[in-house]
């Protein structure tokens, strides 16, 4: 019988894999247009309709790349649409999102000292939460499309505060940050699907028509770009923050998230003005740097306590598949094992000296919390010798047999949160 846990274990690494691969090819060609946008310069002998040119070397050769601010006088017949990169990340992200949050509810998704949530309760308001934020950008962008821009960022800003914050009322930490990311990466993925590919293939329809575009479409297109070229460094550090407990376990972990945002801005403003040739706003990593010791702080800032006298993430009733791990046969010993082995590390005040969290925020202090780590353990101390590190508590061959034994009798090697 095929071990179904490890077969998961594979799924998930494949779409992770694949978002990885997509989103850099995404994020490549989007950082290479903006700065090829912002170092477009004015030549003699350029066509009337063009707005600016540049040279570039890469490769060993040379390439002269021409822009049209709205079209060419007639279509080339050789024609690159980048949009693929962009849907691929998000579908890719998204089928991370179902197995991981989704099919992993209980574990990684729901926390009853948050809020009191039914799996399906909780994935209604992630999905209705990514279509709602696509709705109240899109709105704010039609309505300050001719006003000042500035203004229009301040709005989404502290609509991403708000969202940040509202996650954290609904999710466990983990997930809220991980959301905030998917929020904002449906905002980026959309606009190139919602808005500037259908710009673009309407200019491209009016030039086989024979008509003259609009210019109105290449302007609307280019705000959406620019906000996708902010955004794109909070969205890497929100979708790395399940890494990092300092980030998602805390009590400031929204305003910690929404710092994040502005120091996506900072460094943004420096790299564009660069690109731009106006100089170099050093100022800006100053600014960066001010940030990221403000985040550094809040980030050991005292934690309050939930409702129930439980700090977040602590958990408080087994799901349905812990209480299936808790009571196999076996788990006695392994609780000794696991309580023996790991948790001097994975402890809410961990014993190993210069170690001051738990890794990736992962608690094996109690029986309850040993049986929702079941898979986790399963993974990566008994079919593998991830854990230990370096085998430094010295856990010996019987005991990750005895950790095999214990899963396998309980969920038959199937999939669990």
């Amino acid at each position: 019988m095929y071990d179904w846990a490890v077969l998961w274990e594979w799924v998930e690494i494949a779409a992770r894999w694949t978002h990885v691969i997509t989103a850099i090819a995404w994020i490549g060609s989007s950082f290479y247009f903006i700065a090829l946008d912002l170092g477009l310069r004015k030549a003699p002998g350029m066509p009337d309709l063009a707005h600016g040119e540049e040279w570039q070397v890469h490769g060993g050769g040379f390439y002269h790349i021409q822009k049209y601010l709205v079209a060419p006088e007639r279509l080339p017949e050789h024609l690159t649409w980048f949009k693929w990169e962009s849907y691929a990340t998000w579908l890719s992200g998204f089928a991370m999102l179902v197995l991981v949050y989704y099919l992993g509810a209980d574990m990684y998704l729901i926390d009853a000292n948050v809020m009191e949530l039914a799996t399906w309760q909780a994935v209604a308001i992630s999905v209705g939460s990514l279509a709602l934020g696509w709705g109240i950008y899109t709105t704010l962008c039609r309505v300050f499309v001719n006003a000042n821009q500035t203004l229009l960022m301040v709005a989404l800003f502290a609509v991403l505060v708000a969202m940040a914050w509202g996650y954290t009322q609904v999710f466990t930490g983990r997930a809220a940050l991980l959301h905030l990311g998917a929020f904002t990466a449906t905002i980026m993925s959309a606009n190139v699907f919602m808005v500037i590919i259908p710009n673009q293939k309407i200019v491209v329809a009016d030039l086989k028509a024979g008509r003259t575009p609009d210019p109105k479409y290449g302007k609307i297109a280019k705000q959406r770009s620019t906000h996708n070229n902010y955004l794109t460094l909070p969205v890497l550090f929100l979708m790395l923050s399940n890494h990092y407990p300092l980030v998602f376990a805390t009590e400031w972990n929204w305003l910690i998230a929404s710092l994040v945002f502005l120091m996506g801005v900072t460094i943004r403003h420096w790299f564009n003005t660069q690109h731009a040739r106006k100089g170099s706003p050093h100022w800006t990593w100053a600014a960066t740097a001010v940030l990221f010791l403000i985040i550094a702080w809040l980030s050991t800032a005292p934690m309050a306590l939930r409702p129930g006298g439980e700090e977040e993430g602590a958990g408080a009733a087994l799901s349905g598949a812990a209480l299936t791990y808790a009571s196999a046969g076996g788990f006695e010993d392994v609780v000794s094992i696991v309580q023996g082995r790991c948790s001097m590390c994975h402890a809410a005040e961990p014993a190993w000296e210069g170690m001051h969290w738990a890794p990736k925020g992962v608690v094996l202090e109690t029986p309850a919390q040993i049986a929702a780590e079941a898979r986790r353990i399963y993974l990566q101390a008994g079919l593998s010798h991830a854990m230990p590190p370096a085998n430094l508590t010295y856990m010996e061959p019987e005991e990750r047999a005895a950790i095999i034994d214990w899963f396998r009798s309980a969920g038959q090697g199937g999939v669990d949160g």
